[in-house]
């Protein structure tokens, strides 16, 4: 089908969406019949996620893997793989999750659910919230990452964003003293302070 009459369809079901040029670079053909006018050829980013490869007769050779032949005489296979690569998924989700902070994990795919915050490790009122929020959320399946470094609130909020989990949880003096927790969504960025109560069950509902 000419470039033509693809662009002057109203809807292009799959197999027509396959049909249209697509190429790397270095297998660019403009001669190609398919291939649209270079004033209507876009160049965009991709990763390359999946892939395929042409063995062609290497191991069935060394394996003496035969198949018969048109005519029932024995002949090598001819071989090939495809797989998706699981550590190029994880780029390809940062390329399409992210801001200028650090990532933004999906829920679905992030290493953990929750941040969890400790504002100010060695205080006795905010390591015991955070341990018992801790423990009642891994109690209810909830995944969480617990930073109880002795660090600025700067940098650990700093590192959380960077690390991009879904929720984060923040227990700081202020707000122990007054019974509420902040909890983040890190992909909206919107925040809410809430009892310990509501957050943890904001959380595992």
């Amino acid at each position: 089908m000419a470039y033509d009459e693809l662009a002057a369809k109203d809807e292009i079901d799959l197999e027509t969406l396959s049909k249209l040029y697509a190429v790397t670079d270095e297998k660019h053909d403009p001669n190609a019949p398919n291939c649209p006018p270079a004033d209507r050829l876009k160049e965009a980013r991709g990763i390359e996620v999946g892939h395929i490869f042409y063995l062609g007769t290497k191991y069935s050779k060394a394996m003496n893997a035969v198949v018969a032949g048109p005519g029932g005489e024995p002949v090598l296979a001819e071989m090939g793989c495809y797989g998706i690569g699981v550590s190029r998924l994880m780029g390809a989700i940062i390329e399409a999750y992210h801001d200028d902070r650090g990532i933004k994990w999906p829920e679905t795919v992030a290493p953990f659910k929750v941040g969890l915050v400790n504002l100010k490790s060695g205080d006795a009122a905010c390591d015991k919230v955070c341990e018992d929020m801790y423990r009642t959320l891994s109690e209810e399946g909830v995944e969480v990452l617990y930073d109880d470094r002795d660090e600025r609130a700067g940098v650990k909020f700093a590192d959380m964003d960077l690390i991009g989990l879904p929720w984060q949880l923040v227990a700081g003096p202020k707000g122990v003293a007054a019974g509420v927790v902040e909890l983040k969504n890190r992909h909206t960025g919107d925040k809410a302070e809430l009892s310990v109560e509501a957050a943890l069950a904001r959380l595992t509902a």
